[in-house]
Order: structure tokens, then C-alpha cells, then sequence
């Protein structure tokens, strides 16, 4: 017989060449539970109904294809949720990762904190496996990536250890973040910010503009200025002391080169953003956004 990690790999690779089979899956894993591990998917399963739309969840063979780094990062996700399943149901073996030990611990005793540790270490292992995917993605592409891990990390801590995502408002966060509410998606959501094909053809700059402004308050005024602290937080609790390289001196650097660091700037675009990181106990330090200053350059 198959060890759990072969059986698990099987299931996946069955519906590797079917986005809708790979929803299927994921959906099952939640909808065919039984007690309170049926409520946890919403997040998850709405983050994939998006990436679906988008297509870069199809088949390397479509036209046009998918993408390979978003379809092996969901796949990690997939492989780890069906062997901790195999495992948890009786199947013989241990865990083949970290992060199957932590979905283990979750559907055995399913809580939001559990949840969030085992869906974000199974996303950073599979961005930490596939940076060289990600290199040969567009840098509009690129910039979601990081904006996607970036809003994972910052909602965990909102629940996790609120007041390091919050500051003053902390006690929202684990209202606001918990996995088995509606209000989540509103953070890990990215149906709202970014442009809902793929691939994306408009510049990075024009994507970053487009950004919905609560959006943008969020990403530069909540969790900017917040960036060093939430990274070394998620390291630590995922024990992945990786991640922290995937800043660059407080900037998201995932597959990014330090000379493209001023597109992170371009969507600090007023004081606003400025006034909603001090309400929250802290300072938005990025510079201002270069297209603001280029606009006042011409008017002069």
C-alpha cells in the first residue's frame, strides 16, 4: 500500500489539470467534515473561487495557460490539507511536513488560531519552494504575491496578537479575523483590489492606482508600517526563519529586486495614509508615492 504522502499526491494529482476538480477538493475537505471544521473554508475557498476566475489555476495547456507558480502554491495547500485528512482518518504513517503536522493539529481540534497556523504554513511553504516560479511572473503578478502573503500574515496576527497588527484598535481583531466569519474575507479577499484576469497586461504602476481605497489603507496606512514586526511574528510561529528575508529592510521583497523597491511607494498617495498609522500607534515611514511628486515636477 501507498504511504499517506503518495496517497496524498495522488488525489492531487488527479485534479492537477482541472480547476474546477481542485475547487472540488478543497470545498470537500471543509463541506464533508463533520463538527466544527465545516465553517473554516470561507476564506480559502473564496480566495480560490477568485484565483479560478482569474484562470491561473488552468492547465499549462490552455490558452491561455495558467500559471505555474500559483498552481503549485495551491497545490501545497491541497497536498498538506489531504494527507493530514489521511492521517487524521486512520491511515498509517506520520507526517511528511511541518505544515501536515499543523493541519493534524487543527482538524483534530479545530480552532481559529489552529487554522490560520496551518493554512499559513502551508502557503509560506509553498512560496518559500517556488521562488523560482515566481521569478519568471510578471512584476505586476509579483507585487499581488506579496500583497497576498503579506495580507495572510497581517490577518493571522489580527487574531493571533492583535495588538502588533493593530496597535490601539486591538481589541477588533479577533472579531475581524476570525476564519469562520464574513468580515475575514474583507482582508484576504483580493477580489476587491486587483484586476480579475490574468495574465494582468496593464503596468504595475496603473494596478497599484486602480487598488480600492480602503484597500490601499490597509496595505500602507494598517500593515506597512508594521511589515518587520509581522514577519518575525509569522517566522516565529510558523517556525519558517525564511520568511524574514522576504523583506528588504521593511519593503516586501518575495522574487523582487531591490531596484524595483519605488514601485512599493506608489500607492502611498496622501497624508491620509499617514494619519491612519498614527491613530493606530505607529508611523508610515515609505516614501511618498513618485508619481505624486513626478505630477507636481510638470505642474511647475
Amino acid at each position: 500500500m501507498a504511504d499517506t504522502a503518495t496517497r496524498a499526491e495522488q488525489e492531487v494529482a488527479r485534479v492537477r489539470d482541472d480547476p474546477a476538480g481542485r475547487y472540488a477538493l478543497a470545498q470537500e475537505f471543509y463541506r464533508h467534515a463533520t463538527g466544527p471544521r465545516r465553517r473554516y473554508g470561507r476564506a480559502e475557498l473564496s480566495f480560490l473561487r477568485w484565483s479560478l476566475a482569474r484562470g491561473v489555476l488552468a492547465p499549462e495547456t490552455s490558452d491561455p495557460p495558467g500559471s505555474p507558480w500559483w498552481r503549485a502554491v495551491n497545490e501545497r495547500l491541497l497536498r498538506d490539507k489531504a494527507e493530514a485528512a489521511l492521517l487524521c482518518a486512520g491511515a498509517p504513517g506520520v507526517a511528511g511536513a511541518p505544515s501536515v503536522e499543523c493541519w493534524v493539529d487543527f482538524i483534530r481540534s479545530p480552532a481559529p488560531r489552529r487554522w490560520y497556523r496551518a493554512h499559513n504554513a502551508s502557503i509560506v511553504a509553498g512560496y518559500l519552494g517556488h521562488e523560482d516560479l515566481a521569478a519568471g511572473e510578471r512584476q505586476v503578478e509579483r507585487f499581488m504575491m506579496n500583497v497576498a502573503l503579506l495580507r495572510a500574515l497581517f490577518t493571522h496576527a489580527m487574531l493571533a496578537e492583535p495588538r502588533l497588527a493593530l496597535g490601539r484598535p486591538a481589541p477588533l481583531g479577533p472579531l475581524m479575523a476570525d476564519p469562520r466569519h464574513r468580515n475575514v474575507q474583507l482582508f484576504l479577499d483580493l477580489g476587491r483590489s486587483f484586476p480579475p484576469e490574468y495574465p494582468v497586461t496593464a503596468p504595475v504602476e496603473e494596478t497599484v492606482l486602480d487598488e480600492h481605497a480602503l484597500a490601499r489603507v490597509l496595505d500602507y496606512g494598517l500593515i506597512a508600517p508594521r511589515l518587520t514586526a509581522l514577519y518575525a511574528f509569522s517566522a516565529a510561529s510558523l517556525d519558517q526563519p525564511r520568511l524574514t528575508a522576504l523583506l528588504d529592510d521593511g519593503v516586501p521583497a518575495y522574487a523582487w529586486p531591490r531596484v524595483d523597491r519605488p514601485v512599493w511607494y506608489i500607492g502611498n498617495t496622501g497624508p491620509h495614509l499617514r494619519a491612519v498609522a498614527r491613530v493606530s500607534g505607529t508611523r508610515l515611514l515609505w516614501e511618498p508615492s513618485p508619481l505624486r511628486t513626478a505630477r507636481r515636477t510638470r505642474r511647475r
